[in-house]
């Protein structure tokens, strides 16, 4: 295989892997990273490198348009951002003395978690009246644009929140996810922030995270640019494309597609993981 077919089917995977991500609100790296290694036979190393650099990219597009909207909370984030970029920094270290079939199987019990808590997650539920201490102290409160006007919210449990976030952070430097189901977990089910605020604050932070750990892989050097370059673009290019069909289509069949591709990917993660194919 040619150099440029090689580049060129690393593209059009990857254009898929950031569609798929994009729709689901969980980023490309769940797709991504079983791409590279099942399909490229790529080292699980050089994929996690990889994803966390296309994670950066697609992060920082979107997050911009969210915080401009008004959707993002900056306070909560940057303060959750200490806990997820020490978990990362943490998960990252680990990673690199980390056998690649234990990797594998992790990333596979991962991928299978996030499909459960995509489906179960909650749209509708009752918001607190009142904040926290502790998030009144942060000023946490604020209020994000409706159709209705703005809609104030208030934030409680914190420390459960910053805790949970911790671990987002280790397993996004382990496995080079974005982590978006234990950040929902975080902010949506224990804090109790409205789900467009979570959803939007936690791709806000996602590339910050992710960068936190990547300068571990690159020191490393598990970041190889020729490998990087058409992911990142096919990624940023999906996602673009994702962004515009989410508006478009059915949530519940969205999830439904979702969840049956996440599941088989599990499901193949810790098989070749268990039989040591990785």
């Amino acid at each position: 295989m040619t150099i440029t077919l090689l580049a060129l089917l690393l593209f059009i995977g990857s254009i898929a892997a950031g569609l798929l991500g994009a729709v689901t609100g969980l980023g490309g790296g769940v797709i991504l990273v079983p791409l590279l290694t099942i399909i490229f036979k790529a080292d699980i190393h050089y994929a996690i490198g990889t994803s966390l650099i296309s994670v950066i990219a697609t992060s920082s597009g979107a997050a911009a348009s969210y915080v401009k909207e008004g959707f993002s909370n900056i306070r909560i984030g940057m303060f959750l951002e200490v806990a997820t970029c020490c978990g990362a920094i943490t998960g990252a270290f680990v990673a690199m003395f980390t056998q690649p079939y234990i990797i594998a199987i992790l990333f596979g019990i991962v991928l299978l978690f996030t499909v459960v808590s995509n489906l179960i997650r909650r749209q509708n539920k009752a918001l607190p009246s009142a904040s926290s201490k502790l998030a009144h102290v942060l000023r946490m409160d604020s209020s994000y644009p409706a159709l209705a006007g703005e809609l104030h919210y208030h934030v409680v449990n914190v420390v459960g929140g910053f805790c949970m976030m911790l671990i987002a952070g280790v397993v996004s430097g382990l496995l080079g996810i974005g982590s978006g189901a234990l950040k929902v977990i975080a902010m949506d089910n224990i804090m109790n922030i409205p789900f467009k605020v979570s959803t939007t604050t936690s791709n806000f932070m996602i590339g910050v995270t992710a960068a936190a750990s990547a300068g571990l892989y690159l020191k490393r050097g598990y970041i190889d640019p020729g490998l990087s370059f058409p992911v990142v673009l096919g990624v940023l290019a999906g996602a673009f494309g994702g962004s515009k069909i989410l508006a478009r289509s059915k949530t519940k069949k969205l999830r439904l597609i979702f969840s049956v591709v996440v599941t088989l990917l599990g499901l193949e993660m810790i098989y070749n993981g268990i039989t040591h194919q990785i």
